[in-house]
């Protein structure tokens, strides 16, 4: 895997995870390079790693495994159920020096301390948090949060936890916040056992936008902090028109809350083009899983000369060429013939031909005593997708030059109003189709409370 040269702030960072056994969470606002630092990470620590996600598709992000499939951990409430450990699980988890766990936000405390059992389980380390395993997790509270729990599972959270959040699980000693000290929590855990201590650290350069005063409008945004100025500011940018991009420019596109949306906006968008439109089919090889939520791409691509597209992947092109297109490339399609897709970005035009997204496992080497990834999947489509309109959701960790954030009746979820504003790469981007609120800008209060009970230092 090809990754782009660290910051110093990040090879620091780099170098604590390295040279250290510390559990550390990396945050950081929108476009501070932690995706960068974990790919740096995967292909260039010399310790033994496995690499997990909470989803498929972020599992996938990652070239890792999910966490469930990684340890056999039973979908649900987990509470404090027997788990089963197959041979093959045991041989893995005992072999791991580091646990790297991606879009950690979204795993919910009650998984996080089914994570920290099953480690002492299988490693017949009870006594230790992780099993004696380095934990580093990467993900942003403010962007990402858990499924919300309901029924008996919402029941069950609020006897046992103080939130449904990760950072309150049992393992981390001093989850409730009380015991916070500089950039760590640690202590007794709820249990009585020694806990593991959670070192924080926020990444605090952003490459992405280069403007301080919009950087300054999305910490505001972010922190729910968005003063009277601040939103006309915001709302008076966002309500000119959007242009009619030239031949040249990159095209506009729509971020909205919900699937129907984005569905309906790119389905009218491409029905309204000349022509019949081509469907090319996904080739699936080996358990890829099904559903919407399995598949990096569409299953199904239906096309037409005049698409507005926009990219999957990065590129990866001839060894040692500057990629022609990144994740988040907005085009459109110029041609469609002879296996490939035609198109055009910012005025030059690309053949696309279909990609492979490989789906992981690991497994352990009784002659190495090491552990090995092994490919049990394939799935194999053109690394485009309509794109004259994306949810907020799918447009994280991707940047756009311009587009119009359409918020519907309300943000619906803590942080989907700053996940929308931090994809721009300028304030001169913005497009709002309506003004912003005092309700649209939501944060969660326990993310609050949780990052303000601590300093975060920087690495080194």
């Amino acid at each position: 895997m090809t990754t782009p040269p660290l910051s110093a702030e990040q090879e620091a960072l780099f170098r604590r995870i390295e040279d250290t056994r510390d559990h550390i969470f990396v945050t950081g606002r929108a476009g501070t390079g932690k995706s960068t630092l974990l790919q740096h990470l995967s292909a260039h620590t010399s310790k033994q790693i496995a690499v997990c996600a909470p989803t498929g598709v972020a599992a996938l992000n990652v070239e890792g495994q999910t966490i469930h499939s990684l340890f056999r951990l039973p979908i649900g409430l987990i509470a404090d159920q027997e788990l089963e450990q197959p041979e093959a699980t045991r041989k893995i988890l005992g072999a791991i020096d580091t646990l790297v766990i991606d879009e950690v936000s979204m795993v919910n405390a009650d998984l996080m301390d089914g994570i920290d059992r099953s480690l002492r389980q299988a490693r017949g380390r009870r006594a230790e948090p992780f099993g004696g395993v380095q934990v580093v997790m990467f993900g942003d509270p403010f962007q990402l949060a858990p499924v919300p729990p309901r029924g008996d599972e919402l029941a069950y959270i609020r006897d046992h936890y103080r939130s449904f959040w990760f950072f309150d699980a049992h393992v981390w000693a001093g989850h409730d916040g009380g015991e916070a000290a500089g950039d760590t929590l640690g202590g007794l855990d709820a249990l009585g056992r020694y806990g593991a201590q959670l070192h924080i650290h926020e990444l605090r350069t952003i490459h992405r936008q280069s403007d301080d005063g919009f950087k300054a409008m999305l910490n505001a945004v972010r922190h729910g902090r968005v003063t009277a100025d601040i939103a006309g500011v915001l709302n008076d940018m966002g309500s000119r028109t959007p242009p009619t991009p030239g031949p040249t420019e990159t095209p506009i596109i729509t971020l909205a809350t919900r699937n129907d949306i984005v569905n309906a906006i790119n389905r009218r968008h491409l029905d309204a083009l000349p022509g019949t439109a081509q469907t090319a089919n996904a080739e699936i090889m080996g358990d890829f899983g099904r559903g919407e939520g399995a598949y990096p791409a569409d299953a199904e691509l239906r096309l037409k000369v005049g698409a507005q597209v926009m990219f999957l992947r990065n590129d990866v092109g001839a060894y040692g060429d500057p990629p022609r297109w990144v994740n988040g490339s907005i085009g459109t399609v110029t041609r469609i013939a002879g296996g490939s897709v035609r198109v055009d970005l910012d005025g030059e035009e690309h053949d696309v031909e279909p990609a492979a997204w490989e789906k992981y496992r690991y497994s352990y080497s009784p002659l190495s005593k090491k552990i090995t990834r092994e490919v049990v999947a394939e799935f194999h489509q053109f690394p485009l997708r309509l794109a004259w309109a994306v949810t907020i959701h799918k447009s994280q960790g991707k940047s756009y030059d311009r587009a119009v954030i359409d918020l519907g009746s309300g943000a619906f979820a803590p942080g989907q109003t700053y996940v929308a504003l931090s994809r721009l790469t300028s304030l001169d981007g913005l497009y709002l189709s309506r003004p912003l609120r005092p309700s649209d800008i939501r944060v969660d209060p326990d993310v609050q409370r949780f990052l303000a009970s601590r300093r975060a230092p920087q690495a080194g």
